[in-house]
């Protein structure tokens, strides 16, 4: 299992977690590489700021303006589906 595949399931499960939490339970060297290709592979995956001022990831439902992007960039050929 990949170190994608562990954060994915973490996310999946409903966990919240921070880039240091990434980098210490699932050994990435680059937490930010890894939303970003969980990002790349289709998760709606968030960054929110807490009042505290920690930042955690999370997964989340897509915004419509987002779903409406992907279709019009299908339409106009900029990607396969």
């Amino acid at each position: 299992m990949t170190i994608q595949d562990k954060v994915l399931k973490a996310f999946q499960s409903g966990k919240e977690l921070t880039s240091e939490q990434i980098s210490s339970r699932f050994g990435a060297g680059n937490p930010q590489a890894v939303v970003q290709s969980l990002r790349f592979a289709g998760y709606p995956v968030y960054l929110n700021t807490r009042k505290n001022g920690v930042k955690k990831y999370r997964l989340g439902t897509p915004s419509r303006r987002v779903i409406s992007a992907g279709y019009k960039a299908i339409a106009k050929g900029l990607i396969n589906a």
